[in-house]
């Protein structure tokens, strides 16, 4: 079978999500019901999203039955848009491959497939590390602090919980770090920056929107975004035709566990922390949070797909099987972690360029006196439904069809289908 692309482009609405095939799509509301944010609706058969609520996690990717959502990413074919090709492959793509022993042949695979350089995340993720605990020793983030390291999380932080974004870590991505760094040497070998380009191996859809558009830094580190499971169709046979495995790898057990839950969190060394897996999860912690509690934890990592980033939707295996592999490849890394310090650093460069932006996509108006009258109406409309979330409405539930209708994303005159049937009998 043809490898169907997708191809990315820089527009917010493309890559803030999954594309949507309108033929495979059987208006089924699978994915309406499980979207943290309530940002899909099915109407006329079909599945739509509002992509200004969308975070990327994947769940629709991960629930729909039918194939009919597929997370963007870049094409393949942009390999050749530059003359010099880094690849940063993640520490979850590790955990794809069965019965590897060692990390050396997927980085030697790479340059097979037509990489020029090789730059491990799970390294930069290391430096990361140590700029973390430096920022944790000395204060300034309110406690307890949270992980940046999962866009989605971020993002549903940004749009629904305000009042946390001060505990956010103001520590790059551990990708971003690595394209930073690799660039930075690439140039004083004397590339040309221009005939660099850098690429990242993608494993769910939000990385790809955070990278594209530059979350946290000035402009974006990352010039393409693949994903694991193109790479990995290119890898194994390329891996299995290798006939001289160069030592490459820098990275020790503790950048590797970052591609599983808790790696992280175990990496800071403090002792008082949390780490949550799973959207539901993740939402359960952060509610917990804004109502106060946790007050005695130092450090809460959050991962929106089951077992971490071995979980992403992009990835080809199970996540729990991967999870194991990388468990017993981290037990085969006995070299000492990489220091700021090794490569003349200090927690500095590791800092966000500029903070992220709250974003009011849950407000009802942008006059705050209409916006009054909306909730008003809202909550009148909604004393009048069953109150039961069934979907008929294409709404994943009662309120969010009531705010719809004040919106006037469906006409005003739109009945609840099943006051409807009622009304004709309970049918």
């Amino acid at each position: 079978m043809a490898e169907r692309k997708i191809k990315c482009v820089l527009d917010e609405k493309a890559l803030h999500t999954v594309m949507l095939d309108p033929d495979k799509c059987v208006g089924c509301v699978t994915c309406m019901k499980r979207c943290p944010t309530e940002a899909i609706r099915v109407r006329g058969g079909k599945a739509s999203v509002a992509y200004e609520r969308c975070i990327g996690c994947g769940e629709c990717v991960r629930l729909c039955r039918h194939h009919a959502k597929l997370p963007a990413h870049d094409s393949w074919d942009t390999l050749g848009d530059f003359r010099y090709k880094i690849v940063l492959p993640p520490p979850s793509l590790y955990g794809q491959f069965n019965n590897l022993e060692d990390i050396d042949i997927v980085l030697n695979g790479l340059l097979a497939i037509g990489f020029d350089e090789v730059y491990e995340v799970g390294q930069a993720a290391e430096y990361v590390t140590d700029a973390t605990k430096t920022l944790m020793q000395y204060g300034g983030i309110e406690s307890p602090i949270i992980s940046t390291a999962c866009p989605a999380v971020v993002e549903l932080i940004m749009m629904r919980y305000h009042n946390l974004a001060g505990h956010l870590l103001n520590t790059l991505a551990p990708v971003d770090a690595a394209a930073k760094l690799a660039r930075e040497a690439a140039i004083a070998r004397g590339i040309p920056a221009e005939d660099i380009g850098v690429y990242f191996i993608s494993p769910c859809p939000a990385k790809v929107f955070a990278l594209k558009m530059g979350f946290g830094v000035e402009r974006p580190y990352v010039d393409r975004v693949l994903s694991v499971s193109d790479a990995y169709m290119r890898l194994v046979p390329a891996m299995a035709a290798l006939t001289d495995i160069k030592k490459m790898s820098k990275m020790s057990s503790t950048g590797l566990s970052w591609g599983i839950s808790r790696g992280e969190a175990n990496a800071t060394e403090e002792l008082k922390t949390i780490a949550a897996d799973g959207i539901e999860q993740c939402v359960a912690i952060l509610e917990a949070l804004e109502d106060g509690g946790m007050q005695d934890i130092k450090f809460i990592e959050l991962n929106a797909c089951v077992s971490g980033c071995v979980g992403g939707v992009m990835n080809v295996e199970n996540p729990f099987v991967a999870r194991s592999r990388l468990h017993y490849l981290t037990r085969k890394l006995k070299n000492a972690p990489n220091r700021m310090d090794d490569i003349g650093k200090t927690a500095d460069y590791f800092l966000w360029e500029h903070d992220p932006t709250l974003k009011d996509v849950f407000k009802l108006d942008d006059n705050r006196l209409a916006a009054m009258a909306k909730m008003i109406e809202m909550d009148s409309i909604f004393e009048t439904l069953p109150k039961v979330d069934c979907g008929l409405c294409g709404a994943p539930s009662c309120s969010a069809f009531a705010e719809d209708l004040v919106n006037g994303v469906i006409p005003h005159d739109t009945k609840c289908p099943r006051l409807g049937e009622n009304k004709e009998g309970g049918k």
